[in-house]
């Protein structure tokens, strides 16, 4: 019992220590943002343009273009299913999809929800945590672990509705995985293939997603454009 009570200051100076290494979440995004380009060249990021092709095994495969607008706080993007495209925007406070019908096209507001969900996809296209400070984030250092044999830094980025657990690549800096917590579904993602795109900023090609509802994986293979200009029509109802 003695030996125990002697143990016990060096096993607290210990965990003291090992929690006084960690590094602040900011110095891991630092970390991100220099292995993939530099902070200069994200600050300088106006506008996202995506195309994603979306593979499952249980499911028809279909495409994706994704246009963000970041000064204007606009998205759109527009799923082809069978050579039918939906059309779903938000910008600013509104938000609303496009369905073909016939020859036709019927305009539909997006529920709070889906638009909420959106309005986090902007940021999420290429990281979560770009000015998560000013979206009113919160951004924790969870720890060190191992993901898939590669040592990890894990990081909370928690706000109002949502929270996403980072996962970077304790060497090279790079976002390896995203858990995300929104409304009561989590989506995992696993990120890899990192491009140069022709801006100059590595992006995540290739993502294998699942979530708790359906619990299938989907590969999704992504070219990203930045910088490009977008068609005022883009996001006109």
């Amino acid at each position: 019992m003695k030996k125990s009570l002697n143990m016990l200051p060096a096993l607290l100076l210990v965990s003291f220590l090992s929690f006084g290494q960690q590094l602040p979440a900011d110095s891991i995004f630092s970390k991100f943002y220099k292995a993939t380009g530099g902070k200069a060249l994200w600050d300088g990021v106006k506008t996202i343009n995506l195309k994603r092709s979306y593979t499952a095994a249980s499911a028809a495969p279909y495409d994706a273009n994704v246009t963000v607008s970041i000064p204007d706080q606009s998205i759109s993007k527009s799923k082809t299913i069978m050579k039918r495209s939906f059309v779903y925007t938000v910008k600013g406070n509104e938000g609303w999809i496009k369905v073909p019908i016939g020859q036709r096209t019927d305009v539909k507001d997006l529920s709070q929800a889906e638009q909420q969900n959106m309005r986090f996809e902007m940021y999420e296209l290429l990281a979560p945590f770009i000015d998560y400070k000013s979206r009113g984030l919160i951004a924790t250092t969870v720890g060190s672990e191992t993901l898939n044999s590669v040592p990890v830094t894990q990081v909370e980025l928690q706000g109002k509705g949502v929270k996403y657990n980072l996962y970077f690549d304790s060497k090279t800096g790079l976002l390896q995985r995203v858990r995300k917590n929104l409304a009561g579904v989590e989506t995992t993602t696993d990120m890899s293939n990192y491009t140069k795109s022709g801006y100059g900023i590595l992006y995540p090609s290739k993502l294998v997603e699942i979530n708790s509802l359906d619990k299938k994986p989907v590969t999704v293979v992504s070219t990203a454009t930045i910088n490009s200009q977008v068609a005022p029509e883009l996001f006109r109802r």
